[in-house]
């Protein structure tokens, strides 16, 4: 199971845009997000206004769901993470250092951070194998 999170995390650190969809009354919503990631927490990082669509739902409904992928026209180099989080504003001022690290710039814009806690992951890679997933699920947040 460690390796499993491990490869988790690898493919996470190899990218910073992330999918995210929420949902409230059926109506759903989905955004694209630059992202930092806190393998300690299992949590994404992300700025958004409050005068979304999404952070509105997420305000009413905080479980979310998203992904992150690799674009590729090649099937064996297919990658993909799926992954069921609940969402609420960033309270942890590690998480909020860490985001400005990876994105310094932000900081001019004094961003609304949103951290993401991720209960479950499914990454298909097909380097593995042809549809190969490995899934991780987290005992409890």
């Amino acid at each position: 199971m460690k390796k499993d999170l491990e490869k988790i995390t690898a493919f996470i650190e190899e990218h910073h845009v992330l999918s995210l969809a929420t949902s409230l009354n059926d109506m759903p919503s989905v955004c694209s997000a630059f992202y930092a990631y806190d393998a300690q927490s299992h949590s994404f990082v992300i700025a958004s206004s409050e005068e979304t669509l999404h952070i509105q739902q997420v305000k009413q409904n905080p479980k979310v769901a998203g992904n992150i992928l690799l674009e590729t026209k090649e099937v064996g180099k297919i990658q993909g993470l799926q992954f069921f989080a609940s969402m609420h504003p960033l309270e942890d001022e590690r998480l909020k250092k860490n985001y400005f690290q990876r994105f310094p710039y932000a900081l001019a814009l004094l961003p609304k951070l949103w951290q993401i806690e991720v209960s479950r992951f499914k990454l298909t890679d097909n380097r593995l194998g042809f549809g190969k997933k490995i899934i991780y699920e987290f005992a409890s947040l």
